[in-house]
């Protein structure tokens, strides 16, 4: 892997000029190495960029006569059709909502979700391009959509039935499951957990249409202070004085390898020229499968690493991302590096298998660990965001830490696997000394000793006679 100086290219003045490379740029190694844009090439701006579409899109009724009026809009006496979302819908609204999708103003219609699917964009007005990788479509049934057929406008309400927006100038085709699946995870194997869960039951219709959705988005899990939307996100850079932010999206604890990662990164910003580069630790915070650590024992995970100083608290803004999870690989890496445009990111960093996850039959990957990173540097609509590849991380023994993998000296280097990390921590047992700071080791533990407390209490339960 080249080394991250290397990948930068310093320009004269205060911009930096950067190469997504074509396939013609690979290097033989497979290496994705960033390249100095010829004379008169698209520069990239020091500090925040724009969203996509110019303009962040904010779905949200300001509080006032405009929400007071779509409250009343949404109650029963009106008439208007109701659709119940459920746990993924919802958090679909919530990204919507915030402009993590801008320019997209609601969820899809047909023309924007064949875009999708085929070319994993959308083609702007003016012709040009923005990318767009994963559908964010709502799906009906047969009877809802009877129902709807011949209105304008359906109220859409949470498990509670408490209204969250109105869709209106709606649009309804056909739900082409098979076609969808397929071209969003390369696959129709059974067993892929987003699929199970938000795709295989839906109703055969989607329907598209524009959101007003009525207030922002809460959970009340003792997280909301986290969600901090596209807007307070580059409002908060703006007030660090940020000219430059680096995106890092996990949904697993921190360990001193990605921590090493990011301040390697955050240096060589610094060596190029940047004055403040601001780190975005952005955990997805949406639908996750059932064997990944739950949201809430992450967040208390990563308010460990920065107690215990492993990454600068005044260099580092910890949000939630509120998508779902796909676990679409290549095809979901698009749409995550995507969204932190919107949040003004402009570096994005990315490592091995990216938004994968094992083949659900076979014993293997389900994508190869390298495309993720190459289809970044090709995807169209992502020219703007520069793509910083992972350097691969491992615990040298000789120095007692995690430090970047040399492969002159492997026999120095152990190589700690998630499923080892969690097989540690479920036992109780201590990773090598410098592999994750204390603290945060002892929340997962504490996490794994939950799951066997809980597992243990069903086993004793009363079998009914």
């Amino acid at each position: 892997m080249a080394s991250m100086a290397a990948l930068l290219v310093k320009s004269p003045g205060p911009n930096l000029q950067f190469l997504q490379p074509r396939s013609s740029n690979l290097a033989a190694s497979g290496d994705v190495r960033l390249r100095r844009r010829p004379a008169g090439g698209a520069r990239v701006r020091c500090g925040l960029i724009d969203p996509d579409g110019g303009k962040l899109v904010q779905l949200v009724c300001p509080a006032g006569p405009e929400r007071e009026a779509r409250l009343r809009e949404a109650a029963p006496a009106y008439g208007l059709p109701r659709i119940k979302l459920s746990r993924i819908d919802l958090e679909w609204v919530h990204v919507l909502s915030e402009g993590w999708a801008s320019p997209l103003r609601g969820f899809m219609r047909e023309v924007e979700f064949l875009q999708t699917l085929h070319f994993n964009c959308l083609r702007m007005p003016d012709g040009s391009f923005v990318n767009m990788s994963v559908p964010i479509v709502l799906a009906i049934d047969d009877g809802q959509k009877r129902a709807i057929e011949g209105r304008g406008r359906v109220v859409l309400v949470d498990a509670n039935d408490k209204p969250v927006a109105i869709l209106k100038d709606i649009e309804i085709y056909k739900h082409n499951k098979e076609e969808r699946i397929a071209r969003t995870w390369g696959t129709t194997a059974p067993g892929l957990p987003y699929v199970d869960d938000a795709i295989s039951e839906a109703g055969n219709w989607l329907i598209g249409g524009d959101l007003l959705v009525i207030e922002p988005i809460k959970y009340n899990d003792g997280l909301d202070k986290y969600r901090l939307s596209p807007a307070d996100l580059r409002e908060e850079f703006t007030r660090r004085n940020a000219d430059a932010v680096f995106a890092f999206q996990l949904r697993n604890p921190v360990h001193n390898g990605h921590a090493l990662l990011m301040n390697d990164t955050r240096k060589h910003l610094l060596e190029v020229g940047y004055k403040n580069p601001i780190l975005l630790l952005h955990p997805l915070g949406g639908y996750t499968k059932a064997d990944d650590v739950p949201l809430v024992w992450r967040m208390k995970q990563h308010e460990k690493v920065l107690e215990e100083g492993v990454l600068d608290p005044e260099t580092t803004v910890v949000a939630i991302f509120p998508s779902p999870m796909h676990y679409a690989g290549p095809t979901e890496v698009q749409w995550h590096a995507k969204s932190r445009i919107n949040a003004g990111a402009n570096f994005y960093i990315v490592g091995r298998d990216p938004a994968g996850m094992s083949h659900p039959i076979e014993k293997r990957d389900l994508y190869d660990a390298e495309h993720g990173k190459k289809v970044l540097s090709m995807a169209p609509g992502l020219e703007k965001l520069n793509i910083l590849p992972f350097k691969v991380a491992a615990y040298d023994k000789t120095q007692g830490k995690m430090a970047f993998f040399n492969p002159l000296r492997s026999e120095d280097f152990i190589f700690i696997s998630g499923t080892k990390m969690r097989s540690l921590a479920k036992n109780r047992e201590n990773p090598p000394e410098g592999f994750m700071c204390p603290g945060g080791w002892k929340v997962l533990v504490e996490y794994y000793d939950s799951v066997a407390s809980q597992e243990d209490a069903k086993l004793q339960e009363p079998v009914p006679a």
